[in-house]
């Protein structure tokens, strides 16, 4: 579902009156690391470098040349590492994206700082957004919705006492008891909700992917000739997972975004990656969700020019690799090469793939790897206001 012209002009216009007293709009963004969002804020000003996105970065930033704080939105941010999780909340800026410590500014953004900015603009209502995000989680196990039953483990799970009962469906239930804490007293996170007005979830996001995507074990490989699609699974797994959160959040048509996995844009040299692409959107189609349910795709927004530097330097990463090893093609097969000599001939080799002019651009707009769209704000910023184009285009008319 492409949003409609009036909602994307809406969020490229400033908001227009005063905040009104309205129900506070409740958005819940949900995902594994790219949620998080790994992009360093220092590759906002990359994006003015581009005529395509330079109107983008004039609306995240200020007049004084810092990034703007939103107006009228809110977020509370629920993530960790391990057991050790915590909540980080306040008024919507920078540094919202991956957090270490879960109560301090990261220093990065994710999809949500350009979402909030863009809903800001879009509505005169207050907003709160409720984030929890986790890096390396699957749909399959720490995600599991309720309804898709027990995991199927395997003989070496059993042996090894991995993807237990106990552990399966963890990172869901962390997910909706948080935003159920937050929305008992949503004051204590957005001093603008009214309780005359209430609040009503608005719209789910869900951007996660990529740990899916990589488990041969959950979504195995089909013999060379066999027709079939290899990740039908997540499909149904997600469609259940939009069932599920719907019915324990008591919003049985709360619209629900899709980020479709984009990493790697145009060419991202995997099949897999591709017919990924296509299960993930897949749900959105069903009849089921016609007109609650929209897909985002996000690979219109990797920046191919970046990411074609960031795969000369990964040639030079494996260059590294096969001269530590004496790979038997490097100019190190017969390990005669001293350290020293090793790290010369690696930066010889490496002046002659890139050239200045691209490794300063890389350092101006790249802050992460591939996984992470290459930690590019530039990416994180576009889908942000694409997701929030296509929340807003999914709300009953009133």
């Amino acid at each position: 579902m492409i949003p409609k012209l009036p909602v994307l002009l809406a969020l490229a216009l400033p908001l227009a009156g005063p905040l009104v007293a309205k129900p506070l709009q409740v958005y819940i963004l949900a995902g594994q690391s790219n949620m998080e969002g790994h992009a360093k804020v220092e590759t906002i000003p990359y994006i003015a470098e581009d005529p395509a996105t330079k109107a983008l970065h004039g609306r995240l930033i200020g007049a004084d040349g810092k990034p703007r704080a939103a107006d009228h939105v809110w977020i509370s941010y629920y993530t960790g590492i391990g057991e050790n999780n915590g909540e980080g909340f306040g008024k919507l800026t920078t540094g919202y994206g991956s957090r270490r410590d879960p109560t301090q500014d990261g220093g990065k953004i994710g999809p949500e700082y350009a979402f909030g900015l863009a809903l800001d603009r879009a509505t005169d209502a207050p907003v709160l957004l409720i984030k929890t995000a986790w890096g390396g989680k699957s749909l399959n196990h720490d995600y599991r919705p309720p309804s898709a039953g027990a995991y199927p483990r395997s003989p070496k799970d059993i042996e090894k006492n991995t993807h237990t009962d106990a552990d399966t469906g963890k990172y869901y239930r962390l997910m909706v008891e948080h935003v159920k804490r937050v929305l008992a007293n949503p004051a204590r996170v957005c001093p603008a909700y009214d309780p005359k007005q209430g609040h009503e979830i608005a719209g789910f996001i869900w951007f996660q992917g990529f740990n899916d995507m990589v488990d041969g074990n959950y979504y195995p490989k089909q013999p060379k000739g066999q027709e079939g699609k290899r990740f039908v699974g997540y499909s149904d797994l997600l469609a259940k997972f939009i069932v599920d959160v719907r019915k324990d959040l008591g919003a049985p048509k709360m619209p629900f975004v899709i980020g479709v996995m984009g990493v790697g844009g145009k060419n991202p040299g995997s099949e897999d990656n591709l017919a990924f692409r296509e299960a993930m959107a897949e749900p959105a189609a069903r009849p089921e969700f016609r007109g609650n349910v929209s897909a985002v795709r996000t690979a219109p927004f990797w920046d191919e020019e970046l990411g074609a530097i960031q795969e000369k330097k990964e040639k030079v990463r494996q260059m590294a690799f096969e001269l530590r090893n004496k790979g038997k093609r490097s100019a190190n097969a017969d390990g005669k090469m001293t350290d020293a000599q090793q790290k010369a001939y690696l930066k010889d080799y490496e002046a002659k793939l890139i050239s200045a002019e691209e490794a300063a651009k890389l350092s101006r707009g790249a802050s992460n790897a591939g996984y992470h769209y290459l930690g590019s704000a530039k990416t994180f910023a576009q889908a942000g206001e694409a997701f929030a184009a296509a929340a807003l285009a999914l709300r009953p008319a009133r």
